[in-house]
């Protein structure tokens, strides 16, 4: 038996076309991620792309990395590869050592070779901004990209020319001779110990690193292991870049199994628990290799027949993930909308009984909503845009106590988020990076019923077209011998044949037209079709 209140516990569970991963804290479901395996370009992906177009007034560029949607590369995304594009464009282009006197240069005029290789010498003296970039990067360049935001909707995946490869402890940094430390680890004596750690490891010259968050209180020789892997994956990518083929994968983000034992497994994490034997050797190995016996000795098989999932609670919790309407601590609630511009999230009081003062109960139903609303964006994987419309507080003291509750509380997000304080018309907004589409995004498509909207006309509104359709074919002489049978949905029959029964008898009796109604269940509410009722043939 596993005890469900046992602290922090991740649990894995691994089936053929998903794995997904939980992070409970006390039984609580704090954190969800889940990966479907498919073809769509992931976070941390390396490719070796071509530009197909440059967009002056977006200030971007498109990028071919070989998948169904060209990659979206802004101006300020390309300075990091803009210095490595001015070099091959140098080292392809080498100066003539034909005459290069003045009258030869005036007899013969400048090539497009010499222009382009005077430009890219010139632009290399001096710090760029986004203005030159397009005097760096033309259609048809081939250039090194990796993925900062995978496709969401119709949109394809956000790149940057700023490689980094993630390990264990370190981010290795191909292209920027710099080291820095996660402004999360704190302590002056800690910091400076690390950034001498660092300093010791030996890397490749133009090479930069960052000590990660869990590298805090680390011997240097987990240091050294993990940059010899990050050096090997970097091998890798060369290796892939003298294939010469365009676009192409280069380098792969590790799987979400990967990157669990990666950034969640710190001390913190009590138990970790593996439903599928081949994955947690995986992990028991990973985290033997990178904790010794006694972190691995965290990580346990589930057996029991029971799903994984319900043993622990956590399909109850998840179901409430995709819920509009979420419950708060004292009866109170929170609704939560999706929208493409931004996230809308209204706290209500609900239930909450009016005490002796009755401003200090709005102010603990808005703390009570701000620790679930954090932790309902984490689950949900929401980003952009955040508006969250608290019950009304007329203390400053309260809305500055709100606003500092909701800082702390997002301050562990993984994802980087902004908050403001509460504004004169009683909002916060906040934004919420996200890398992923949301959970639900991932699990839902929008019904074909509704289209999305979520809304249908009513039965009445249906009647009103097909009575107004009505008569304007009855009015059509070249129908009106023609006896008519329609075809609607069952609720909007149910409605002509009753409230609109009599209507309906004044319009036969008016046009001296045979008329009757038929019911198909396979029709949209929305649909509704005339037929000429002796051979069956739609009126259009």
């Amino acid at each position: 038996m596993f005890n469900h209140k046992i602290g922090k516990q991740l649990i894995v569970n691994c089936e053929k076309l998903e794995t997904s991963v939980a992070l409970l804290s006390n039984g609580k479901l704090e954190e969800y991620l889940m990966e479907r395996h498919s073809s769509d370009p992931m976070p941390g992906n390396i490719y070796l792309g071509k530009i197909v177009n440059l967009e002056p007034k977006l200030q971007a560029a498109f990028v071919d990395i070989g998948c169904e949607k060209n990659a979206f590369l802004h101006y300020s995304d390309m300075l990091t590869g803009a210095d490595e594009a001015l070099e091959k464009i140098i080292d392809s282009h080498p100066q003539p050592v034909a005459d290069n006197s003045r009258r030869s240069r005036k007899k013969r005029g400048r090539s497009k070779t010499e222009t382009l290789l005077d430009n890219a010498i010139k632009l290399r003296k001096r710090k760029l901004t986004v203005n030159d970039i397009p005097e760096v990067f033309k259609p048809g360049m081939e250039l090194l990209v990796q993925v900062t935001k995978g496709p969401i909707g119709t949109k394809g995946a956000r790149i940057t020319t700023d490689i980094s490869i993630a390990g264990r402890f370190l981010v290795l940094m191909p292209y920027a001779d710099h080291l820095g430390l996660s402004t999360k680890i704190e302590g002056d004596a800690e910091r400076a110990r690390l950034r001498k750690v660092l300093e010791s490891l030996e890397r490749p010259e133009g090479m930069g690193l960052i000590c990660r968050t869990v590298g805090e209180g680390r011997k240097s020789i987990y240091f050294k292991h993990d940059l010899d892997i990050l050096l090997d994956y970097w091998e890798k990518v060369d290796e892939a870049l003298d294939k010469n083929i365009v676009p192409a994968l280069v380098y792969r983000e590790p799987s979400l199994l990967e990157r669990t034992v990666r950034d969640f497994m710190t001390e913190d994490i009590d138990e970790i628990v593996v439903d599928n034997l081949d994955a947690y050797d995986s992990v028991y190995a990973a985290i033997k290799k990178f904790g010794g016996r006694k972190q691995a000795a965290k990580v346990i098989r589930h057996k029991s027949a029971q799903h994984i999932f319900e043993a622990f609670q956590i399909k109850e919790q998840l179901n409430m993930v995709f819920q509009r309407k979420v419950p708060i601590a004292g009866g109170g609630y929170i609704c939560i909308d999706e929208t493409e511009a931004l996230i809308a999230i209204d706290v209500n009081s609900g239930r909450s009984k009016a005490g002796s003062d009755q401003s200090e109960l709005i102010f603990q139903t808005n703390c009570a909503a701000a620790e679930e609303i954090a932790r309902q964006l984490r689950l949900r994987n929401v980003g952009g845009l955040v508006v969250l419309d608290f019950i009304d507080m007329k203390s400053m003291h309260h809305r500055d106590e709100l606003y500092k509750l909701m800082k702390k509380l997002t301050k562990n997000d993984r994802a980087k988020t902004r908050v403001l304080p509460v504004s004169k018309l009683g909002l916060m907004e906040m934004t919420r990076q996200r890398e992923h589409e949301s959970i639900q995004d991932a699990v839902y498509v929008p019904c074909p019923y509704c289209r999305g909207s979520g809304l249908v006309k009513s039965a009445e509104s249906m009647s009103v077209e097909i009575q107004r359709r009505l008569q304007g074919i009855l009015r059509n002489k070249s129908y009106k011998k023609i006896p008519i049978r329609i075809t609607m949905h069952p609720e909007v029959l149910q409605r002509l044949k009753n409230e609109d029964a009599m209507l309906l008898e004044a319009l036969e009796t008016e046009f001296k037209h045979e008329l009757s109604f038929r019911a198909d269940e396979e029709l949209h509410i929305e649909e509704f079709h005339f037929y000429n009722a002796e051979n069956g043939v739609e009126l259009i």
